[in-house]
């Protein structure tokens, strides 16, 4: 099992330095088993392409490292966790936030979002919900399209904020309706103009 993940994470990390030098749709499978020191062969023992051991990253990077804070209600904690690994990796990211293709980025991790979201929910067939549409399946698909949406913008801006800025934003941006963020804005505008006087 370590051999796997260890030839696993080789390709990730070969990946991950091809990625910053050229468009993530431009890079061969033999560029990343070359720079992994394995042979072609063992990449299909492992990925059915690389748009897969994207998907792997993704689930290693920030999907599995945030499971044992989830689990212990640690929602903030999960939040700084998940930005400062992508903030770690920043320039890997930053170059592949806009792979298009049959697995987009924006899209593997959304997905990825919404399958962690499931877990946690209680299921849908205990579940008996007091609005007809709040189902698991709506409501992790729901908050996984927000949170992708946080992340995604957060990396194309160059990772302004820190992580722990940006877990405060989602943090509030998540517990709050929209009536209320709205009411917020207006009120801080209104304190703006109070002040500026």
């Amino acid at each position: 099992m370590e051999d796997k993940r260890n030839i696993e994470q080789a390709m990730a990390d070969s990946l991950k330095v091809l990625a910053v030098k050229m468009p993530f749709e431009k890079i061969t499978i033999k560029q990343i088993t070359d720079g992994a020191g394995v042979i072609r062969v063992t990449f299909y023992n492992h990925f059915q392409d690389k748009y897969d051991l994207l998907e792997w990253i993704v689930k290693n990077d920030i999907i599995s490292p945030v499971r044992i804070l989830l689990a212990n209600n640690m929602y903030r904690e999960a939040l700084i966790l998940m930005f400062t690994n992508m903030q770690k990796e920043r320039k890997f990211y930053m170059h592949v936030v806009d792979t298009q293709g049959q697995n987009s980025f924006p899209e593997i991790v959304c997905r990825n979002f919404e399958e962690l979201l499931l877990e946690m929910l209680p299921d849908g067939k205990v579940l008996k919900p007091k609005h007809a549409w709040l189902e698991p399946k709506e409501v992790a698909a729901y908050y996984a399209q927000s949170m992708s949406f946080v992340m995604i913008k957060w990396i194309r801006r160059g990772m302004p904020l820190d992580p722990e800025e940006m877990a405060n934003a989602y943090d509030f941006l998540a517990s709050h309706s929209l009536w209320g963020v709205m009411e917020e804005l207006r009120r801080q505008v209104s304190s703006q103009d109070r002040h500026s006087n």
